[in-house]
C-alpha cells in the first residue's frame, strides 16, 4: 500500500515538475551520431523522496533530422541502482510543449528501453509524427547509495 501511495506521489511529481547520472540515449538513429556539435550528455537533477531513494530527473536532447527515413526511434539506458518495482517515465517536449508521454519498466539487470515511432506510413503515404528538435525528461526511482538496495 506504501508502495501504491509512494508511486502515485511520484507521478504527480513528475506532471507537476514536467510542466513547469546514469546514461541514457534518445536516437532516432543507430549509434552515437555528433548533431550541430551536440554530445547527447544527460543533465541530471536529484530530488529527494524519502532516507533511501530519490527521483533522479535527466534531461538529454533528441534530434529528428528532416532526412531521416527510420520509422522508429527508441530511448535507453541503465540505472546502476534502481528500485525494483517502479517504472522508468518518458517526457518528450518540443519547444516547451509535451508531445509524447510513456514508461517501461526496468529489467533485473538495470536496463530499460523505449521504442515509439517517429514515420507513419498508411497506403503507401508516409507522413512525419516527430520532426526536429525535442528534450526528453526521464524520470528514475532510484537508491541514494549502493548499499540501499542489497
Amino acid at each position: 500500500m506504501n508502495k501504491v501511495i509512494l508511486f502515485s506521489g511520484i507521478l504527480i511529481l513528475i506532471f507537476v515538475l514536467g510542466l513547469s547520472t546514469d546514461s541514457s540515449f534518445a536516437h532516432p538513429h543507430p549509434g552515437h551520431i555528433l548533431i550541430n556539435g551536440h554530445t547527447h550528455e544527460p543533465q541530471t537533477e536529484i530530488i529527494p523522496l524519502n532516507g533511501n531513494i530519490v527521483l533522479e530527473k535527466s534531461t538529454i536532447f533528441f534530434h529528428v533530422s528532416e532526412k531521416n527515413t527510420l520509422p522508429w526511434a527508441f530511448i535507453e539506458g541503465n540505472i546502476a541502482n534502481h528500485v525494483e518495482g517502479y517504472p522508468v517515465i518518458i517526457q518528450i517536449f518540443k519547444e516547451n510543449d509535451a508531445v509524447h508521454f510513456a514508461q517501461t519498466n526496468v529489467e533485473q539487470d538495470g536496463d530499460y528501453e523505449y521504442k515509439f515511432r517517429v514515420l507513419n506510413s498508411e497506403n503507401g503515404i508516409t507522413s512525419k509524427i516527430f520532426d526536429g528538435d525535442y528534450l526528453v525528461k526521464i524520470f528514475k526511482v532510484v537508491y541514494i547509495n549502493q548499499e540501499s538496495s542489497i
